[in-house]
């Protein structure tokens, strides 16, 4: 298992395992499979394998999930069929119910994501040898575990942070805490005991940037807890010539977000929207031709104005970013603007405003003039809304975006030219059933 091409066939035949052994969103339920997961995790191969098969299910299942689901809901995407569950998504409002197969599918692959990594908290422990091996497992699980509870709350109003039986529910500063301290912990192992040559080589999944990710996640999520100075300090560690990806093979693995979005006449399930779906878009801006192509085709069934992508999603074997270097920029502006520093925000948006194709890691680049608003917290604010939008689309941050940064709150009957159409969604019907700690659903 030491090439790129087996690491990835030997992935995809574990998550037939994994998703056996792993309970979903029905938290609750007794695992039938318990022996055997037992089995697995006692041995070294088995939670070396377990690692390397969350990382293909978080890539190809947990994380498009998100992107795309809510890209609808943030108007980065228009449904391009009319199944009921995408027809109830661009709705949105509260023509949403809980029982939406799309939004549940979230909340499903997030929490899956968590349970399997708590597995591997638990086990590695007793069963892997080498320090410098076992540092870069736990580490990983617990970095998997932080991104999967981070898009949770930007998703839900409230979460769980663990999977047992009738589990608790927590507020987003609860969750947002536990995120960085998973992010601490993951950080302080690999700074004390490096991960070893054969973790990168045989367990790390190709072109994936565990320091880098750390410090990324720790700049993203310290900013949505309001932690700024914390913010701009990790997203000072980042290094922005460096890139992290999931990576994909083209047939045993496959680029998920290219494999749902609409090319041409192919009529998939997503489409992009014009503009990149907001108003705020500016003229000129050369994100525009890296993400998109323009197209004078019409969405269906409800006849928006899409494109056809570039970008990341034009090949099943294409890599995606995890982070994109220009989101630590547009960290450090956000926070700058919380800590009344107007001045320095300003050079952080025109660092990424003025910033060419060729300087950046990802030849992401806006060739937009430099600045030239006003410096009011809402006039920066909308600023760096329109830079996010741009910069990172597709990311699925641009939900947890539109609250932070004062965009219009969406009506309970929203216009499909309304930018959003819910605030947070509802809990899974399914959850509600089988854990009586469910909170109420939010009325958007």
């Amino acid at each position: 298992m030491n090439t790129f091409k087996n690491k990835f066939v030997f992935t995809k035949l574990l998550l037939i395992t994994v998703i056996v052994m792993v309970v979903g969103c029905d938290l609750n339920m007794t695992n039938p499979n318990a022996a055997t997961e037992e089995d697995v995790l006692s041995k070294q191969e088995g939670v070396r394998s377990f690692t390397i098969g969350v990382q293909g299910y978080y890539s190809e299942n947990a994380y498009p999930d998100v992107v795309l689901n809510t890209g609808v809901t943030t108007r980065e995407l228009a449904i391009n069929t009319t199944f009921s569950s995408l027809v109830e998504l661009e709705e949105g409002g509260t023509a949403l119910p809980p029982e939406n197969s799309r939004t549940n599918s979230i909340w499903d692959g997030l929490l899956r994501t968590v349970s399997m990594t708590g597995q591997i908290i638990d086990n590695a422990p007793d069963v892997i040898i080498d320090e410098a091996e076992l540092s870069g497992i736990m580490a990983t699980a617990e970095l998997y575990r932080a991104m999967a509870l981070g898009y949770l709350i930007q998703s839900f109003e409230q979460a769980p942070i663990e999977t047992s039986e009738e589990v608790a529910f927590h507020s987003r500063s609860e969750v947002l805490a536990e995120v960085l301290r998973l992010l601490k912990s993951a950080r302080d192992r690999i700074t004390q005991e490096p991960p070893s040559a054969d973790f990168e080589s045989n367990i790390l999944l190709s072109g994936f940037d565990l320091e880098n990710t750390i410090y990324a996640m720790q700049a993203r999520y310290n900013l949505l807890a309001g932690n700024y100075q914390q913010a701009i300090d990790a997203s000072n560690d980042v290094d922005m010539s460096a890139t992290s990806v999931f990576s994909f093979d083209g047939s045993t693995t496959r680029n998920p977000i290219f494999d749902n979005i609409a090319f041409g006449d192919e009529g998939q399930e997503y489409a992009p929207r014009d503009n990149f779906g907001t108003p705020v878009t500016e003229a000129g801006d050369a994100r525009l031709d890296f993400y998109l192509s323009p197209d004078n085709a019409q969405s269906t069934p409800n006849g928006l104005p899409i494109d056809e992508v570039e970008g990341f999603f034009t090949s099943a074997s294409d890599p995606i970013p995890v982070y994109l270097p220009g989101e630590m920029n547009l960290i450090r502006a956000e926070a700058y603007v919380n800590l009344n520093r107007p001045g320095d925000a300003v050079t952080e948006i025109d660092n990424i405003r003025t910033k060419q194709p060729s300087q950046d890691a990802f030849g992401v680049g806006a060739n937009l003039p430099a600045y030239s608003g006003g410096t009011s917290d809402p006039e920066l604010f909308e600023e760096i809304y329109r830079q996010r939008s741009a910069e990172m689309y597709l990311t699925g941050m641009r939900f947890e975006d539109a609250r932070r940064l004062g965009r219009p709150v969406p009506s309970s009957d929203p216009a499909l030219s309304a930018e959003r159409n819910r605030v947070y969604y509802p809990y899974p019907t399914s959850e509600r059933q089988n854990n009586p700690n469910t909170p109420e659903n939010p009325e958007i």
